[in-house]
């Protein structure tokens, strides 16, 4: 039996801002359908969803939504309580290796979020 849907929220600025759902409608249709799915999977098996699906940022709280196929998309993520996902920061990965400045982005907008829920 499968546990009931975990909570997927949008990182969103103190002005308002959505970067990860702008970047994600950014995207081609074809490549906002396979990130729609990846997200249903990660909703529907929450941390038990593993690689190649999603992997640990070394040395991070985050985790790394792995979107398959050519695409090469990327979301950074943290699991908050009651549930919950907090999608903080997306891209299309290019190199090998993460890049470091990419990894900033997603600390940055999670101690951001730390600030604006005391």
């Amino acid at each position: 039996m499968m546990n009931a849907s975990w909570t997927i929220i949008y990182f969103q600025s103190t002005s308002g801002a959505n970067p990860v759902r702008n970047f994600i409608q950014s995207l081609s249709i074809t490549a906002q359908g396979k990130v729609a799915r990846t997200l249903d999977l990660l909703a529907n098996y929450n941390i038990r969803v593993r690689e190649p699906h999603a992997k640990k940022v070394h040395g991070t709280p985050i985790w790394e939504l792995r979107i398959l196929g050519g695409d090469s998309i990327r979301i950074f993520y943290v699991t908050i309580i009651s549930k919950s996902f907090l999608l903080l920061h997306g891209f299309e990965k290019r190199t090998q290796k993460t890049p470091q400045k990419e990894i900033e982005i997603a600390l940055s907008r999670l101690r951001d979020w730390k600030k604006q829920i005391r």
